[in-house]
């Protein structure tokens, strides 16, 4: 008969309490769920308090959208970084704080519908 050392045992009865645990924990993890989100219902207010997201996402977007309305596929970074600050100008406006960024931009920037 073999004696098995006390720390042998140990680390085996811990592996085996250890693994469970793991598998338990992992299948509990919440799964990251995609979001939809209806740009054209984001508020100057939530632009600028990253309630959505970082505003610059909601910017970049926004500059694609419109610039595909217009056909063009050419973007003028400089010219970008102007038109962000006059949005955020616009939405600094108490006015403009409870409309929504496009209807701002259309007003601001003579995009029409």
């Amino acid at each position: 008969m073999r004696l098995v050392p006390f720390a042998e045992t140990r680390r085996a009865k811990m592996a085996g309490l250890l693994v469970p645990l793991v598998i338990a924990w992992l299948a509990a993890q919440p799964l990251r769920a995609q979001v939809t989100v209806d740009v054209a219902k984001i508020t100057c207010d939530q632009y600028l308090t990253f309630s959505v997201t970082d505003p610059r996402n909601i910017a970049i977007w926004l500059s694609g959208y419109y610039h595909g309305r217009k056909g063009s596929t050419l973007v003028e970074p400089e010219e970008f970084k102007e038109n962000v600050e006059k949005l955020k100008t616009a939405c600094f406006d108490k006015a403009n704080a409870g409309l929504p960024v496009m209807q701002v931009i259309e007003k601001h920037f003579g995009y029409g519908k």
